[in-house]
C-alpha cells in the first residue's frame, strides 16, 4: 500500500473530509487531494503536521517503503542506503567524507545567505462592515508581513467594523482570509448589493442563502437572500478562524 493510499484511508478512518484535513494543515483542499492522488510528495514541516493531524506514528505512512531507522525515508534515500551497504570499508569512508564536506558547505552557504524576505499579504483599509455599507475591494490596501501571528494560508486581510461577529471577531480587529470554497457554517467576506460584510454562510437545499451574525444579539444584521431575490452576492474568501462557530437555529 502506497503513502497516498495510507493517507486517504487514515483520513476516512477519522471521518475527515479533505477540506477538514486541509484546515488542520493550513493548506487548500486541492493540496490534500494532490497528496492522496500521489501527484505531490509530503515533506518537511507539513509532513510533521500531517502526522499530528492523523494521530499516527511517524513511520505509519512509510512503513512499506522503509523500516528500521526510526524516521520516514523516500524510495530514493532507501536506494542510497542500500548502495552504501554494498561498498567496501574504504568506499564507505570515502562516501562519508564527501557527505560531511557537502554538509559543511551547505551550512556555510545557509549562514552566508541573506535573510529571506517575509511573505506579504494585502490589508484592505476599507472595512468589511457588520451589516453597514462599505466600498468594494479596490486599490486601498497596505501590505503587511506574514508573521507567526498570521494564520497559515492567509492570502489577504480585512479590517472588521461593527460588533455583529463578536466574540469571534471583534470590532476593529483584522480578519485573515483565503480563497478556499465556503461550506455551510464558514465565515466569509461578502459583497451584497455593493455593501461589504463579514458573515457566517449557510445555503439550504432550496437555494436560500443566509448570512448570519455570530453575535445573536445583533440578529438584526442578518441577511437573507432568496434565490429569486435578484440581489447580487459575491464572496471574496473564507475567514480563517480557530474553529467553526455553531450555526444559529433555522
Amino acid at each position: 500500500m502506497g503513502v497516498n493510499q495510507r493517507l486517504r484511508e487514515r483520513r476516512l478512518e477519522l471521518h475527515l473530509t479533505q477540506t477538514e484535513l486541509a484546515r488542520r494543515l493550513g493548506v487548500s483542499p486541492a493540496v490534500v487531494s494532490n497528496y492522496e492522488g500521489g501527484q505531490n510528495p509530503v515533506r518537511g514541516e507539513l509532513l510533521e503536521k500531517l502526522i499530528r493531524a492523523l494521530d499516527v506514528e511517524p513511520n505509519f505512512l512509510f512503513q512499506d517503503v522503509y523500516r528500521g531507522e526510526g524516521f520516514p525515508v523516500s524510495v530514493e534515500e532507501k536506494g542510497l542506503v542500500e548502495r552504501y551497504r554494498r561498498l567496501s570499508a574504504p568506499g564507505r569512508r570515502a562516501l562519508r567524507a564527501v557527505a560531511e564536506a557537502l554538509a559543511d558547505c551547505q551550512a556555510d552557504w545557509e549562514a552566508a545567505a541573506p535573510a529571506e524576505e517575509p511573505r506579504q499579504i494585502p490589508l484592505y483599509r476599507c472595512p468589511a462592515a457588520a451589516g453597514l455599507a462599505a466600498p468594494v475591494f479596490g486599490e486601498d490596501f497596505d501590505y503587511i508581513d506574514v508573521t507567526g501571528a498570521v494564520p497559515r494560508g492567509a492570502e489577504l486581510a480585512v479590517r472588521i467594523q461593527g460588533d455583529s461577529m463578536e466574540p469571534w471577531i471583534r470590532d476593529g480587529s483584522v480578519a485573515y482570509v483565503n480563497h478556499d470554497p465556503l461550506e455551510n457554517g464558514d465565515v466569509g467576506i461578502f459583497c451584497v448589493d455593493g455593501a461589504m460584510v463579514c458573515k457566517q454562510y449557510v445555503r439550504d437545499g432550496l437555494g436560500m442563502v443566509y448570512l448570519f451574525s455570530l453575535n445573536r444579539q445583533r440578529s438584526d444584521a442578518d441577511i437573507l437572500l432568496p434565490p429569486s431575490s435578484g440581489r447580487s452576492l459575491v464572496c471574496f474568501g473564507r475567514v480563517l478562524l480557530p474553529g467553526r462557530p455553531d450555526i444559529p437555529g433555522m
